[in-house]
C-alpha cells in the first residue's frame, strides 16, 4: 500500500469524515477562554499559479476546489496533495458568529499561515501578516453580528524564489539532502474567539523560585480607569494563591501569585507539576468583563560554571533533534495524539528533551512538553541563511528575521518546558571576512532574545559561527562516526580547549570562553529499517551493516559525551527519518528502528553526573 493510500485510510479510520472536525482541540491551551469556535474543516480552495487572483476576481466568487484545513495543500491529509510550487493559494468559507456572543468582541485567529497572508471578512481587508510560523489575529467585531453568517477569504502567497525564513522547506522542485517538501498556506488551526471589551491579552508568566512566586504581567486591550485584574492559582487541593491589581490607565498589571512553602512543587522532568491559573478583568462596579484560564510551572533555569542548572541543580541535557515533519501532514501533526506520541517515544529512548529543529512547533506540542516534563530549546527556522545549499535555498537574513523571532519569543515565553533559545543554525561567517548583514542579524536576534527573556540562556547560533561574546552557552556540530576520533575531538574541554567547527579550513568562530558546552548535533548514522526503501536515502557516515552495528555506534558516540566531564549536554540526530533522510531512531511513520529500552539504558548511566554538585 503506498503512503498516500495509507494516509487517506488513516483519515477514514480516525473518523475524520467530511462532517467531522480535524484537529478539534483548543490550539492555545495556555491562554484559553470558554467561548471559542474552531473553523477547521472543509474550505473552498484554489491554486493561483500566477498570483493574479485578486485581479481575476477570486475575492468575490466561489473557488473551484476544496481543502481540509488545517492541513497544507502539499499534504495527503488536505485532500489536495499538490507538491509542485504554488505561488499563491486562496481559501474561502462561510461561518457564523454564535448569538450568545452578543456584546463581546470577536477575534479571528490564524495559528500559522505560510508565508504572506491577507485576510478579508465580508469583503473588507482585516489583516496582513508575513511569517509562516507565528500566529496573528483579526478583530472582526461589527463586521459579522452575533447570530449572523459571514464569509472569510484568505490569500496566502509563498514566493519560493524570494529569501524568507522557511527552515527545512526546499525551494527546489524536489526535496534533496536535508531539505524537504514545502508547506504553503494554512497549516495550523483557524478559530474564532469571544473576548471582553476591554479584554485580557496574553500574559507573561515568570517563575521566581527564590520567592516561590509566579509573576504575572497582564496586558489589557483598550484599557481605562477603574479596571481590576484578579488572578488565582490552584493546585489539586484547591486555591493556593490570589492577587489583584487596579488599573488607572496602565497598559500592564503586575501581580505576584506567591505559593505558600507547604504547597510549593517545583516543575521538573521527574515531576512536571503545573499550577492552574484563572485571570479575571472586572469593571469598577465589580462585574466580570473577561475571564481566561492558564497555567504555570514553578522552576528556574541557570548556569554554574560549565554546567546547566534546573531548579539550582545540574542537569545533563540529553536532547534529541526533532524536525516535526509527518509523512501525511508535512509540518502539521495528523492528530494531537501524534504530538504526544513523539514525546513519549523520545522519553522511552532515554532522552529528557529535544531541540525543536528549524521549525516553530505548534503550541499544543509545548503544552504536552509542559505537562509531560520534556525539556525543549526554542529555535527559529532559518537554515540556509549562512550559505548552505543551492542558491534557491539560501535564506538571506534581514529585518524580518528579528520581527518574526520577536513574535516567537512573545508566543512561547511562559512555557516552563522551554529551557533555552537558539535563533540561528549553522551560519558561516569567516572571522577574516568583513562584517555583513548576517553579523548584524545574529547580534540583533541574540539581543532580542535577551531583552524579551532574562530567565533563560541564549545560544547565538547552533554550530559553526559563534560571533557574540556574551552568548550564554557554546556548542558544536560533530558528525564524526568513529568513536575514537569523536572522543579525541572533545577531549580537551577539561583543559580549556574546545572543538570548533571550521568552514573550508577557515576559522569562523570567536574562542570558547568556558560557557556550558553542548554537542548539539551528532550521530545521524544512516540506517534503513527492515521493509523500508533504501533508494535515494542518506545518512551520516558509512551505513551500518546491521541493527546491532547501528546500536553500537549510538552507544559508543553517546558514551564519549556522557563520560566527558566538560560536556553539559548533547543533541542526538535524530528522532525520526524525514523523507529521504534515513538516520532516525524511528522511521518516518514513528516505528522504532531499534529497541528503545536499550537506547535508554545507554543514557541512564548519567545518573551520577546529574546528581553531582555544580
Amino acid at each position: 500500500m503506498d503512503q498516500r493510500r495509507e494516509a487517506l485510510d488513516r483519515l477514514s479510520t480516525s473518523k475524520r469524515a467530511e462532517e467531522d472536525l480535524p484537529r478539534p482541540e483548543h490550539p492555545r491551551p495556555q491562554f484559553r477562554r470558554s467561548e471559542w469556535l474552531s473553523l477547521n474543516g472543509w474550505w473552498s480552495f484554489e491554486i493561483d499559479g500566477g498570483d493574479s487572483g485578486l485581479e481575476r476576481g477570486l475575492l468575490d466568487r466561489e473557488l473551484t476546489g476544496r481543502i481540509l484545513v488545517p492541513f497544507c495543500p502539499e499534504s495527503e491529509l488536505s485532500g489536495v496533495a499538490n507538491r509542485d510550487r504554488m505561488l499563491a493559494v486562496w481559501y474561502r468559507r462561510n461561518f457564523e458568529v454564535p448569538a450568545a456572543w452578543a456584546g463581546k468582541r470577536v477575534l479571528l485567529h490564524f495559528q500559522a499561515v505560510d508565508y504572506e497572508a491577507t485576510v478579508w471578512v465580508q469583503g473588507q481587508e482585516v489583516a496582513r501578516h508575513r511569517g509562516g510560523f507565528t500566529p496573528f489575529s483579526c478583530d472582526i467585531t461589527g463586521l459579522v453580528e452575533p447570530g449572523e453568517a459571514g464569509v472569510v477569504v484568505v490569500r496566502a502567497r509563498d514566493p519560493w524564489w524570494e529569501p524568507q525564513p522557511r527552515g527545512k522547506q526546499s525551494g527546489a522542485f524536489r526535496p534533496e539532502g536535508a531539505l524537504y517538501h514545502r508547506t504553503t498556506g494554512i497549516w495550523q488551526t483557524v478559530w474564532l474567539e469571544a473576548t471582553g471589551d476591554p479584554g485580557l491579552e496574553r500574559p507573561r508568566l515568570t517563575p521566581d523560585l527564590a520567592a516561590g512566586t509566579l509573576r504575572l504581567e497582564q496586558r489589557v486591550s483598550r484599557p481605562g480607569r477603574g479596571l481590576v485584574v484578579r488572578a488565582r492559582a490552584y493546585d489539586e487541593e484547591g486555591e493556593v494563591s490570589r492577587a489583584e491589581r487596579q488599573l488607572d490607565g496602565e497598559l500592564v498589571a503586575q501581580l505576584d501569585l506567591t505559593i505558600p512553602p507547604e504547597r510549593r512543587r517545583l516543575w521538573s522532568p521527574e515531576d512536571p507539576f503545573l499550577y492552574s491559573i484563572e485571570i479575571e478583568l472586572s469593571c469598577a462596579e465589580g462585574e466580570v468583563i473577561d475571564r481566561v484560564f492558564s497555567y504555570g510551572g514553578l522552576r528556574s533555569v541557570g548556569i554554574s560554571g560549565g554546567r546547566l542548572l534546573l531548579n539550582g541543580k545540574p542537569i545533563f541535557q540529553r536532547l534529541v533533534l526533532d524536525q516535526g515533519f509527518y509523512p501525511d501532514g508535512m509540518l502539521t501533526a495528523p492528530s494531537d495524539q501524534a504530538l504526544v506520541q513523539d514525546i513519549e517515544l523520545a522519553k522511552a529512548a532515554g532522552f529528557n528533551g529535544a531541540r525543536l529543529h528549524q521549525k516553530v512547533f505548534e503550541e499544543r506540542f509545548l503544552y504536552h512538553s509542559d505537562r509531560l516534563g520534556y525539556l525543549v530549546w526554542g529555535e527559529f527556522p532559518d537554515w540556509g541563511c549562512g550559505g548552505f545549499g543551492p542558491p534557491e535555498d539560501n535564506q538571506k537574513p534581514g529585518p524580518t528575521y528579528i520581527t518574526q523571532w520577536l513574535e516567537v519569543l512573545e508566543r512561547d515565553y511562559s512555557h516552563p518546558s522551554i529551557v533555552g533559545w537558539c535563533p540561528l543554525n549553522e551560519t558561516r561567517q569567516p572571522i577574516s571576512d568583513s562584517l555583513k548583514v548576517l553579523d548584524d542579524v545574529t547580534l540583533g536576534m541574540f539581543l532580542a532574545a535577551k531583552a524579551a527573556d532574562r530567565t533563560r540562556p541564549v545560544l547565538d547560533a547552533s554550530g559553526y559561527s559563534h560571533r557574540v561574546p556574551a552568548s550564554d552557552v557554546y556548542d558544536s556540530h560533530d558528525y564524526e562516526q568513529d568513536p575514537v576520533i569523536f572522543a579525541a575531538h572533545h577531549a580537551g574541554l577539561s583543559e580549556g580547549s574546545a572543538y570548533l567547527n571550521r568552514w573550508l579550513d577557515r576559522d569562523i568562530s570567536i574562542p570558547w570562553r568556558g560557557q556550558p558546552y553542548l554537542v548539539s548535533e551528532f550521530g545521524g548514522a544512516w540506517w534503513v529499517a527492515d521493509g523500508d526503501s533504501e533508494a535515494d536515502s542518506w545518512g551520516y557516515g558509512e551505513r551500518p551493516k546491521s541493527a546491532e552495528e547501528f546500536f553500537g555506534r549510538f552507544r559508543d558516540l553517546c558514551s564519549c559525551l556522557l563520560e566527558n566531564p566538560g560536556v553539559a549536554g548533547y543533541c542526538y540526530t535524530q528522532l525520526t527519518d524525514v523523507f529521504q533522510e534515513k538516520n532516525g531512531i524511528l522511521d518516518f511513520w514513528r516505528r522504532p528502528k531499534l529497541d528503545l529500552e536499550r537506547l535508554a539504558a545507554v543514557q541512564r548511566r548519567l545518573a551520577a553526573a546529574e546528581a553531582s554538585e555544580p
